[in-house]
């Protein structure tokens, strides 16, 4: 009834003429409804590695720093400086060394939530290759129990399986802590989805603006020669094309517009929503940078005062985020290597040779060493060093 009534007043005061079949559309207009980008792996993947600057260099940081991690095996007894697993690790394909094939595995793990690793098995028992499954290709087949008995790998129509349903499955499959999934894990990218979205759609805008000379949009407004404020089609046209080929795009920055008779332009200026966009984006960022846990000062990002300086940030950088990644992946990897030697080997990280962490280890070393009510054997446990065996302790 209200509307009737404005429309009604609105066709006595509007003079009969030509105008936009989609005036009333863009006059009447809500918010919408938010689009937000699939969830799928894929599509993050495209969106928050490969269309996103942050999202890029958190999981090529993350990812690199873990691979670099040096390395060591040991079991109860000792710590071995040779060994097949080691070499093994070393050189796992043809293709790729310990570095490539961690990196690869970390940055499947960190975008999909998901790492599966191949292992090309052996006369001896120990496998003679491994290989980096790419997650967004792999399926796990659940049981009648709900436990895996096989895993799909799928490139377009043609699929191998894999069955794990003997002592060692020929894939280890390593994830992220997902609570409400059995069988698959919940990356960072999915938890940083909506910041990325935000970024991304943030530098389209600007983007755009940059297309538009890097200036706000305004109105030409026509006051005709009859005191009508309508113009011909033809005219609409015409001026509209004059336009867009004359004066938008950088090639077109600053040059001055001619106007005819009855136009008259009306410059609009940023509002208060508009100025904000470049603090959105940058708080979109440093979201996506708390997601993977990267500290925003690392990236670059402006006005992050987190930490006092870049050596404090990249400390907890490695102790916080690429330390517990490192070692859980290695102890899952050791674990499932040494089911098919039957040996009980421990792979992990030497936290000795870490540079970033050399002050807190000098510290460590220097209170243990300190410690006169601890025993030889104690000391070493704490260090995280296995037992000193009989010809060593003699010596």
């Amino acid at each position: 009834m209200v509307f009737d009534f404005l429309r009604r007043g609105s066709e006595k005061q509007v003079p009969e003429a030509k105008a936009s079949a989609t005036g009333p559309v863009v006059a009447w207009h809500g918010t919408g409804r938010v689009a937000w980008s699939p969830r799928d792996a894929v599509s993050l993947t495209r969106t928050g590695f490969s269309g996103n600057p942050v999202g890029f260099r958190s999981v090529k940081l993350i990812a690199e720093a873990a691979a670099a991690l040096p390395l060591v095996l040991q079991d109860q007894t000792q710590r071995f400086d040779t060994h097949p697993v080691l070499s093994l690790v070393k050189r796992p394909n043809a293709a790729q060394g310990r570095a490539e094939l961690l990196e690869c595995l970390y940055g499947q793990l960190l975008l999909s939530g998901n790492a599966y690793v191949e292992a090309v098995a052996g006369e001896a028992g120990l496998p003679l290759e491994l290989h980096v499954l790419r997650s967004d290709r792999m399926s796990v087949v659940p049981g009648a129990d709900g436990w895996p008995v096989a895993y799909e790998y799928a490139v377009g129509a043609k699929k191998h399986r894999f069955d794990a349903t003997g002592l060692v499955s020929p894939i280890c499959h390593i994830k992220s802590f997902h609570p409400q999934d059995d069988h698959y894990g919940f990356s960072p990218m999915q938890a940083a989805a909506m910041a990325l979205d935000v970024h991304n759609a943030a530098s389209r805008w600007s983007k755009a603006l940059l297309d538009n000379a890097a200036r706000p949009s305004g109105a030409l407004v026509w006051n005709g020669g009859d005191g009508q404020g309508f113009m011909g089609d033809d005219q609409f046209r015409r001026l509209s094309d004059e336009i867009e080929a004359n004066y938008q795009g950088a090639r077109n920055a600053g040059r001055p517009m001619v106007l005819e008779g009855g136009l008259d332009w009306k410059p609009m200026g940023f509002s208060p929503s508009d100025m904000e966009f470049q603090k959105t984006k940058e708080a979109a960022a440093r979201e996506i940078a708390l997601a993977f846990g990267v500290p925003p000062m690392l990236l670059g990002i402006q006005g992050d005062a987190t930490y006092a300086n870049y050596q404090e940030a990249n400390r907890a950088f490695y102790r916080l985020t690429v330390l517990p990644l490192a070692t859980r992946v290695a102890a899952a990897l050791s674990e499932w290597v040494s089911g098919f030697t039957g040996e009980p080997v421990e792979l992990k990280p030497d936290l000795d040779q870490v540079s970033a962490l050399s002050a807190e280890r000098d510290a460590q070393w220097a209170r243990v060493a300190q410690a006169d009510f601890l025993s030889q054997a104690e000391k070493r446990a704490l260090l995280g060093l296995p037992p000193l065996g009989e010809a060593d302790a003699d010596g």
